[in-house]
């Protein structure tokens, strides 16, 4: 009976050991979560997660239909962690909401896009038109610029809201005949024969996307955020050394073949992770250089109550600790 317990016991204490536990009478707490909507920009999580570079007991890679989709779920409590674009991030912020940037993902050079119908030949053909564009989305910053750019303001066009994989049935149904949207959703508006018009090479630097965390799993759960971190950082890595084989494995679920999913990697400029760090590092991190014009357009756009508390905002300790961990690709 002896022999009995005391196996016993050494099997009870391995069980816990493999499930990280500092006590058998604590439950296993769930995985980080982090969402992602359908932008190839944010694709290198879904590689870390399809190619086994994360553990899905410590990260889950939840995919989402819309960026707008992304903040209800992180709002409501669904998601620990989120890629958002900036404007997005300082508009959550702004609300009140507690979220920490943790890293520079990439900035959109031509991926962001506003497509029209053939009768709009010119930006000049924009006044009267009624626009489609997604709520609490980068859109609204593309909007404006656009806008701007035709010399019209929104007063001269007629916005109207809705879910970017709405936007095509809007078109088709005439109920609107431009559409700000984005790769890879684009791409099935175009093949349909609408046509670009503004993209955001004409607004070089404006659209950044970010990894944010909430504030309370950045205190309470370090070593989750770590795994994300890496987890971001190896897809990035697995991208960079084999665009053809990533492109090949990613394109079937954007809807993309491996050629197109390709040419819209060109309208991406990647962060490296150094390059990440130094812009979050510091008193003065070169991020808010970056964004401060982003801010100051919200503003202008009645979209932010007030300026950002950037040294709020911004966390770099998860990158800092990242070469210590050996967690860099």
């Amino acid at each position: 009976m002896t022999g009995w317990s005391e196996r016993f016991r050494a099997v009870w204490v391995a069980a816990c050991l493999s499930i990280g536990l500092s006590g058998c009478g604590e439950p296993p707490r769930p995985p980080l979560t982090v969402g992602i909507n359908t932008w190839v920009g944010y694709d290198p999580l879904v590689l870390a997660r399809d190619r086994g570079m994360t553990d899905r007991q410590i990260v889950k890679v939840v995919e989402l239909i819309s960026s707008a989709e992304a903040l209800r779920h992180l709002r409501n409590g669904l998601l620990d962690a989120a890629a958002l674009t900036l404007d997005e991030t300082l508009r959550l912020a702004d609300s009140g909401f507690d979220v920490r940037i943790i890293a520079l993902l990439d900035t959109s050079d031509g991926a962001d896009v506003v497509l029209a119908a053939p009768d709009v030949r010119a930006l000049a053909d924009l006044r009267g038109r009624s626009i489609a564009v997604e709520e609490a989305s980068v859109g609204t910053l593309v909007l404006e610029r656009l806008l701007k750019k035709a010399g019209l303001t929104s007063a001269d066009v007629s916005v109207v809201k809705m879910e970017s994989t709405q936007h095509l049935t809007a078109l088709q149904s005439g109920r609107v005949s431009v559409a700000v949207s984005y790769a890879p959703i684009e791409g099935a508006i175009r093949r349909a024969g609408y046509r670009r018009i503004f993209d955001s090479r004409q607004m070089p630097g404006e659209i950044l996307d970010v990894l944010v965390v909430r504030g309370e799993v950045l205190r309470e759960r370090p070593a989750a955020v770590d795994a994300l971190l890496a987890a971001w950082n190896g897809g990035l890595n697995v991208l960079r050394l084999d665009a053809v084989g990533a492109a090949a494995s990613l394109g079937p679920g954007a809807d993309l073949s491996t050629r197109d999913y390709l040419d819209v990697l060109k309208g991406l400029r990647f962060f490296s992770p150094d390059e990440s760090l130094h812009l979050l590092a510091g008193s003065e991190p070169g991020l808010v250089g970056l964004g401060q014009p982003v801010a100051e357009t919200l503003m202008s756009l009645g979209l932010l109550s007030k300026f950002p508390n950037w040294a709020a905002l911004i966390d770099s300790a998860p990158a800092e600790r990242a070469p210590q961990a050996g967690l860099l690709p």
